[in-house]
């Protein structure tokens, strides 16, 4: 019943545009920080990554770190029956997965007789992009479209030229997301403890995984952002501001910068990922329900 990690992976994923966290490559890195034992369970046709803890199974990737789970292949309802006759857990908690991943898996456990309850518990936010630039400001409104340009002056007069450069590995740009993260105030400031330092250094060696920065005049970075790019789209899974230029909005505007850069690399989609915050549904995004699957034996159908 276990697969080779490779194997597995390889199989289509049941929920497509889930970027780097349905990968084996993610899944390496995530395990060796993940609470459990890990339970890589297939067959040649489907597999799930699950761990154990206590009497739980869960999904592998803590939902703190892992934006998106989903099996992979087909069968995975009588896969995850077999998972739940073969390991008889106290309860199953699968979370973050898409509708049509979160279906087969209530499907699998209610028909072996286990009691499903499925909740919505998050939500991505997906932006669709358009061929050009031009189009997505059209898509936007009058409105949103004169605040992306208004911040974009104001950044120029108070900072310098627009300066967007893209970086890979663990090199001056992911210096500058270390020092502007813990300038942040409060949990944010404190999240980049040792641990996940190290967690972001390895993801920061993986292909695909990319840091995009605003570099001032002074070669300091006024803005970063770190995240993930393949065919399916560019996933942004963290990011970084210097808080003393505040006012100069560095965030806001590298986020334009890069939905125009998404643009011309011909990306499909701009996920922001995990939460509902405003700003994601003003620059056009559409909530992606995330679902959460909680099952204990017995009074199934």
């Amino acid at each position: 019943m276990t697969i080779d990690i490779e194997q597995g992976f390889g199989l289509p994923p049941v929920a497509e545009a889930t970027g780097p966290f349905c990968t084996a490559d993610f899944y390496r890195v995530v395990s060796r920080h993940d609470e459990g034992e890990p339970l890589l369970v297939g067959t040649e046709e489907a597999f799930i990554p699950l761990r154990r803890v206590g009497d739980e199974i869960l999904f592998a990737g803590d939902p703190n770190v892992t934006d998106y789970h989903t099996p992979f292949g087909d069968g995975c309802e009588a896969l995850i029956a077999e998972v739940a006759e073969r390991y008889a857990p106290g309860r199953f908690v699968l979370d973050s997965l898409p509708e049509e991943a979160a279906k087969p898996l209530a499907s699998g456990l209610q028909e072996a007789g286990w009691a499903v309850q499925a909740r919505t518990h998050e939500i991505t936010a997906v932006l669709e992009l358009p061929d050009t630039f031009d189009d997505y400001l059209v898509a936007i409104g009058k409105k949103e479209r004169h605040e992306m340009r208004r911040k974009r002056r104001r950044y120029e007069s108070m900072v310098g030229p627009l300066a967007h450069e893209t970086h890979h590995g663990t090199g001056w740009a992911f210096e500058e997301f270390v020092r502007l993260h813990r300038m942040a105030e409060g949990e944010k400031g404190r999240f980049l403890t040792e641990e996940r330092l190290e967690f972001f250094r390895c993801l920061a060696e993986l292909e695909g995984w990319r840091l995009d920065l605003l570099r001032t005049p002074a070669d300091s970075a006024a803005a970063v952002v770190f995240g993930y790019s393949d065919p399916s789209g560019y996933y942004l899974y963290n990011s970084a501001y210097d808080p003393a230029l505040a006012d100069a909005s560095p965030g806001v505007v590298l986020l334009g910068s890069m939905i125009e850069l998404a643009i011309t690399e011909d990306a499909p989609r701009f996920d922001f990922l995990k939460g509902d915050e405003t700003y994601k549904f003003r620059l056009g995004a559409r909530p992606r329900p995330l679902i959460e699957i909680v099952a204990t034996p017995g009074a199934g159908s």
